[in-house]
């Protein structure tokens, strides 16, 4: 029987199906192997990308607040760098001996100027609604009605200017209205 085992089979057909499977094997798991193998490099790239694209996003989103923290942290230092000659205005005007009261009142009104040149660098606008003008919820702040000759729901009297930065209301108009007839 060992011997039938060593020699070749006499059946060509069971040589031939022999032959061809393992020929026809080889070429398909070498296929898939360079496929995976490619599908594998493509994934690490991706990867790679992946991450390179989540840092980047963590960078900016880092960056982003930072240039916050800072914009809080300097928003005033325009506004400061103004003020600070009308203070010192002011410091000088308290330093002369013996001031006249002309003298007080020049160097007063060029404290104010400068005063208001400040506000208008940096946007701060005064409300100061005229005597008549519609009452506006949204700028003034009626404390009282009063009688009066004119339209009902207008100001009377302006008690306080009020003022805005930019578009923001700082502080509201103190007035008194008009009462209706």
């Amino acid at each position: 029987m060992q011997d039938q085992e060593n020699q070749p089979s006499q059946n060509p057909e069971v040589e031939q199906a022999e032959e061809q499977t393992t020929p026809v094997e080889a070429p398909a798991m070498s296929d898939l192997e360079t496929q995976l193998s490619a599908t594998e490099a493509k994934l690490a790239e991706m990867h790679d990308a992946f991450m390179r694209a989540k840092a980047e996003g963590e960078n900016i989103r880092r960056r982003a607040q930072e240039d916050v923290a800072k914009a809080h942290k300097f928003a005033v230092e325009s506004f400061a760098e103004a003020m600070v000659p009308v203070k010192d205005s002011l410091e000088m005007a308290l330093k002369v001996d013996t001031p006249t009261l002309e003298s007080l009142k020049e160097g007063v009104e060029m404290t104010l100027k400068q005063l208001n040149s400040a506000f208008e660098r940096n946007r701060l606008i005064e409300v100061m609604p005229a005597v008549g003008e519609k009452l506006d919820p949204n700028k003034h702040q009626a404390v009282a009605m009063v009688p009066a000759e004119q339209e009902a729901n207008t100001v009377v009297t302006v008690l306080q200017k009020g003022y805005m930065i930019a578009d923001r209301l700082l502080r509201p108009a103190i007035v008194t209205a008009a009462q209706p007839k």
